[in-house]
């Protein structure tokens, strides 16, 4: 059955992961009202990210809400997460993109034991398989570019250090990093934002030369027996993650509707 009370848990972490990485990257940020909203500042195409965390009795509210802001920032693009579904978004010439489970584990341990640091197995296949935190700049860099190239992030292609996830992340006592190796290479990472009520996961990546070699399995198993014991885990799990999430006990709590408007910000307002 689903929770609204975890399904806020998880708007909420969703909304302090993007709020810390604001304060990394030194961007504007809306809080207050029906939504949570980053200005998103890397170049002048970077789409703003927009959080619905609560329900609205009236659509309209948050859809004059986001329009103002919009104008405000004098901005056309922004991605906008609904995990109440009931936006409509089309007279601001947004797109509707296919709906997202939102899921949550309930606290607990992690079966299957020895996913505790050091993390030291052999991969599926063969080979070597380690998990780490990281903790300094040169791993946070091969794991961002992990992230950038695996999930992946095609507006931040080709990678550039520093540019999807800044050192300043590491100085976030809620943000951990996770990276995980095949022989030493780097394979898969993602990161972990503990918020004090709730732990998210983001960015689950693995480069197409790991797939199917038990890397995102080992790297996610390793976050979540590093979580707190009392936190619920949260994420938004897409088409291919979701399978994992499952048997890793995770389970629906909504479903989420994102909206993304791409085009620049003179077109928008013509």
């Amino acid at each position: 059955m689903n929770d609204p009370r975890r399904l806020e848990q998880a708007n909420d972490n969703a909304a302090a992961f993007w709020l810390g990485q604001a304060r990394a990257h030194g961007w504007r940020t809306r809080t207050g009202g029906a939504l949570t909203a980053v200005r998103c500042a890397r170049t002048p195409d970077d789409p703003h990210r927009v959080l619905i965390t609560r329900p609205y009795a009236e659509p309209a509210l948050p859809e004059a809400e986001l329009a103002e802001l919009l104008a405000a920032w004098s901005t056309g693009r922004f991605t906008l997460e609904d995990p109440y579904g009931g936006l409509d978004l089309t007279g601001l010439g947004a797109t509707r993109l296919p709906v997202m489970p939102v899921m949550v584990r309930e606290p607990g341990p992690v079966g299957g034991g020895g996913q505790s640091l050091p993390y030291a197995r052999e991969a599926a296949g063969g080979g070597s398989l380690t998990v780490d935190e990281v903790v300094d700049g040169d791993t946070l860099a091969a794991a961002e570019r992990v992230i950038v190239d695996g999930f992946p992030q095609p507006a931040r292609q080709p990678w550039t250090r520093g540019d999807a996830v800044p050192e300043r992340m590491l100085h976030d006592s809620g943000c951990r990093v996770w990276l995980g190796r095949l022989d030493g290479t780097p394979a898969g990472a993602c990161l972990t934002y503990d918020d004090g009520r709730a732990a998210g996961v983001y960015w689950l990546a693995t480069l197409p030369f790991a797939r199917g070699r038990g890397v995102a399995r080992a790297v996610l198993e390793t976050a979540l027996a590093a979580a707190r014991p009392d936190r619920p885990v949260t994420l938004v799990a897409t088409a291919v993650g979701e399978p994992l999430y499952r048997r890793l006990g995770f389970a629906d709590q909504g479903r989420t509707c994102w909206w993304t408007r791409t085009a620049p910000a003179a077109r928008a307002q013509a």
